[in-house]
């Protein structure tokens, strides 16, 4: 499909869970838990043609940032759209989350999308053809993600949800445990410096619980990644003042914690939490962001014969 195609959307259901999503960057607009809606989101469709916060969306070819918008690959040096100057991010001001994807509904509780792009889209190379499928069981949404290139290209995906499991107010009620021992420091520029670090005695020490606010009192946020440790999920827990609980498992290597430090109103918002900062809190599962420019992380490669694959499991009871 263009990106100028009309919206397509399908609302997921299964029981007091609804669910509804975009074709236009695999975006989720609404979740909803009986009541309550608990992710953050834009009321007009067409708002997410803009979206300069990934709202709700799917972020590809490559999440989060790459320094100066290029890499080198087999000796070559590829330019990527520069959409965060000087740098790229997301994928790009074209990348997933902003191309409108075909959708095809699969009954109440699950939906295909699928999208092609072509050699040097926003810079990379070789044509990828993508599939997600998004599955609704009881309160647990199922993300299965494949990628198949024509060539060795770069992949790194990662939903891009904002939580908020009171439904409106500050996420810094919000407790938050991340099985994850180490993670990768940015420098000032929210570049991660190559280094992966262990989180004792550092902000970023999740292993146990800990309400945001408690962890938080300077309100400097978060906005970096963790490396999670190997073994049984789930990998994240979230729980609200409300009994919300939110629980995530995944496949990936880290999750990038952002908790909307520098949101701000975009376009009216549905009917979640007025968009503001700390009003969303992200847990973005993905590789290691840095890879392209940090072997040590670990290859985000993926070629015909190893396609991408991502599974992620977002599970949210009252």
């Amino acid at each position: 499909m263009k990106s100028s195609d009309p919206i397509q959307s399908h609302t997921l259901r299964d029981g007091d869970v609804e669910i509804t999503v975009l074709s236009l960057g695999c975006v989720v607009q609404h979740w909803r838990v009986g009541a309550v809606p608990v992710v953050l989101g834009y009321a007009d469709p067409e708002a997410y043609r803009s979206n300069p916060v990934a709202m709700g969306a799917l972020c590809g070819r490559v999440v989060n940032r790459i320094r100066d918008a290029r890499f080198e690959l087999d000796g070559e040096v590829w330019s990527l759209d520069v959409n965060a100057p000087p740098h790229h991010i997301h994928g790009g001001s074209g990348g997933f989350g902003l191309s409108n994807w075909s959708l095809t509904p699969d009954g109440d509780r699950a939906v295909t999308l699928r999208l092609h792009a072509p050699h040097l889209d926003q810079g990379y190379p070789g044509a990828v053809d993508a599939e997600v499928r998004m599955t609704l069981d009881g309160h647990r949404l199922r993300y299965d993600m494949t990628v198949v290139p024509d060539r060795e290209t770069p992949v790194n995906l990662a939903q891009h949800l904002y939580f908020n499991l009171n439904g409106f107010g500050d996420v810094r009620d919000h407790s938050l445990r991340i099985a994850a021992s180490r993670y990768t420091p940015n420098g000032p520029d929210l570049m991660p410096t190559g280094e992966i670090a262990d989180v004792a005695g550092t902000d970023y020490d999740f292993r146990s619980a800990k309400v945001l606010a408690a962890a938080d009192p300077d309100r400097k946020g978060w906005d970096g990644n963790l490396v999670l440790d190997a073994g049984p999920g789930p990998q994240a827990e979230v729980t609200a003042p409300n009994g919300m609980r939110l629980r995530l498992w995944t496949d990936q290597r880290g999750i990038q914690l952002y908790t909307s430090n520098t949101l701000g109103a975009h376009t009216e918002p549905n009917d979640s939490a007025a968009h503001a900062p700390f009003a969303g809190i992200c847990l973005e599962a993905q590789n290691l962001p840095g890879a392209l420019k940090h072997p040590q992380f670990g290859s985000i490669l993926c070629s015909p014969a190893n396609p991408y694959r991502q599974q992620l499991e977002i599970e949210i009871t009252p």
